[in-house]
Parts: structure tokens; sequence; C-alpha cells
């Protein structure tokens, strides 16, 4: 009897396993695309580095990227986290203060901690930074 109990229990969680390896591959299919998409979610209220780290993501945007940026292959947003409006895609990309973040093809890269680091004190190095992590995507 506990040899059938064994089998029974292994051809059910054999089972278990294959739906869930088969929902995470549904999950997984995301249309590929070209476009590049940076969001910097802030808090209402704001300090300078906060505000270093927009102009300076903005700004190494507008200058590597012009012709992206301006065909719309490329989009930066500033979204105030604190906002209702904005709740739904912080949500679904799993953000829930402030964060630099870059998502390509379903891919996400969070730059947080060095925009905070380099925003104020080094500005280049976040826009190499910036840079090399849109090209790596």
């Amino acid at each position: 009897m506990s040899l059938l109990a064994a089998i029974m229990l292994f051809t059910a969680s054999w089972f278990a396993c294959s739906a869930q390896e088969a929902k995470a591959e549904d999950n997984t299919k995301v249309a590929a695309t070209d476009k590049v998409e940076v969001y910097y979610f802030h808090n209402t209220r704001r300090c300078a580095t906060c505000e270093a780290v927009e102009a300076v993501t903005k700004s190494a945007l507008e200058e590597t990227y012009p012709e992206q940026m301006k065909n719309g292959t490329m989009t930066f947003q500033s979204l105030n986290v604190e906002e209702e409006s904005n709740e739904p895609l912080a949500r679904e990309l799993h953000v829930s203060g402030q964060t630099l973040l870059i998502v390509k093809d379903g891919k996400q890269k969070d730059l947080t901690n060095d925009a905070f680091m380099y925003a104020r004190s080094n500005p280049d190095k976040l826009k190499e930074k910036i840079v090399n992590t849109i090209t790596k995507l």
C-alpha cells in the first residue's frame, strides 16, 4: 500500500511541477522590441540629489540618443511614486520608492544606487553607467 501511495505522490508532484514550469514560460514571453524605457520614480518632497538624478539621466539620454528620444524608441519618464495615477506602473515594475530603472524587452536594470552615489559628485560617471547599461540590454 505504501508503494502505491508513493507512486501517486510522485505522479501528483510531477504534474504540479510541469504545470508551474509551463506557467512560468508563458509569463516570460514578452514581445521583443527595440524600445528602451527609462523611469525615474521620485517622492513628492525632493532633495538636491533627487533632482540631480533626474537632470543627469535626462541629459545623458538626450546627449547620447537624440534620434531615439525624438522618434520614441527611447523614452524617459519622471514619475511621482506617491501619486495615485502612477501606482499601477510602479506596482507592475515592482517599485515602491525612489528608483532609476531602465527597461528593455521585459528586462529591468535598477541603477538607483549608482544614481544617488554619482548624480552630484560625478555626473559623468552616472552618464557612463546609464549608457553602458542601455548598450548591454
